[in-house]
């Protein structure tokens, strides 16, 4: 049971909010450039920095732009980077055959940044959206997307990633046992130290808009996601799916969207205790940009304290597309 506190005045809490120093001293959540990860959205091309419409500040790059990216990260103390390939929709086809083409644009960038910065971790993504001429991440077969064989593509997708070099693969796909499968695929090819960030509670939710616009997948989807991202509606459910991917040989658990479901992100961490992540998404960023852009915000603050409302609700880190702005202000 809690202690009671001595009555006023021998307990005035406004003392630890006197000063800046004191407030500093008695702060119980700190937030660095370490807690990052930078999602970055590579294109074809060389020299090309594209503006996304709809994410204010935030570009296409090519491979040679994105390892500029990368070792802007580094230098700013981001530990992780994460790729989202915007692919020609003439490689869109109905097997996702691109998805593990050896030189597909998210390996073509792996390899780049891996010579250039090797310190930087690179994290990939693992779903079919990205190269299904139906924009679902997962095969569509009379209407259903369907999970087995999905998985069975998700598998040669992780590989492939694995080898041009990735440190971190994120299946995004929400298809049941692809964790099991991609971590037994992974130990029988000898990439046993490759880390596995499941996004094991993402929810099917209207905050994708903009990231959809990013990887040219809005104009593919057909119907919705909602046979395999989670009902918003649901907590429980979330528990399971992460139990389940943590059980497959998963080594850290990502929630999806982020500040809609805080929630969700403090009861993972305090029922696992596993390495929590959450992502900020582009709807989330969108609105924020977007407002502090135009003035209707402090851009900065809010930015800053949406952060630290994920390391608050439990989360060990945040992929965000504020990381590189972020980093900067806290660095001073």
């Amino acid at each position: 049971m809690r202690p009671s506190l001595a009555p006023f005045p021998a307990t005035r809490l406004r003392r630890l909010r006197k000063s800046g120093a004191i407030r500093a001293l008695v702060q119980e959540t700190t937030l660095s450039p370490a807690d990052f990860i930078w999602p970055v959205f590579v294109r074809d091309g060389e020299g090309v920095v594209e503006p996304i419409h709809s994410m204010p500040g935030v570009n296409r790059l090519s491979v040679d732009k994105v390892v500029e990216a990368a070792r802007e990260a580094h230098a700013l103390g981001i530990p992780a980077i994460c790729l989202f390939p915007y692919t020609d929709p003439a490689l869109k086809t109905a097997d996702c055959a691109e998805a593990w083409n050896p030189d597909n644009l998210s390996n073509r960038a792996t390899r780049a940044i891996k010579a250039a910065v090797p310190d930087i971790a690179v994290m990939t993504d693992v779903a079919l959206d990205p190269y299904n001429i139906d924009g679902h991440d997962g095969f569509v077969e009379d209407g259903e997307i369907v999970n087995d064989r999905t998985v069975e593509a998700l598998v040669k997708q992780a590989l492939s990633q694995a080898e041009a070099g990735a440190d971190i693969i994120g299946p995004s796909d929400m298809m049941d046992n692809r964790i099991g499968a991609i971590r037994s695929a992974l130990e029988s090819a000898g990439h046993q130290n490759v880390l596995l960030l499941t996004y094991a509670a993402k929810y099917a939710s209207a905050f994708y808009g903009p990231f959809r616009d990013a990887v040219g997948a809005s104009g593919a989807l057909k119907g919705d996601k909602t046979t395999y991202q989670m009902n918003p509606g649901n907590a429980d459910e979330a528990m399971r799916l992460i139990e389940r991917d943590l059980s497959e040989g998963a080594d850290m658990i990502m929630v999806k969207p982020g500040m809609p479901y805080l929630d969700i992100c403090r009861r993972a961490k305090d029922l696992f205790g596993a390495p929590t992540f959450a992502y900020q998404v582009s709807g989330e960023y969108a609105m924020l940009a977007g407002a502090g852009e135009r003035g209707w915000v402090d851009g900065d603050k809010v930015m800053l304290e949406s952060l630290m409302s994920f390391k608050r609700a439990g989360c060990d880190g945040i992929l965000t597309y504020f990381a590189p702005a972020a980093a900067k202000l806290l660095n001073g």
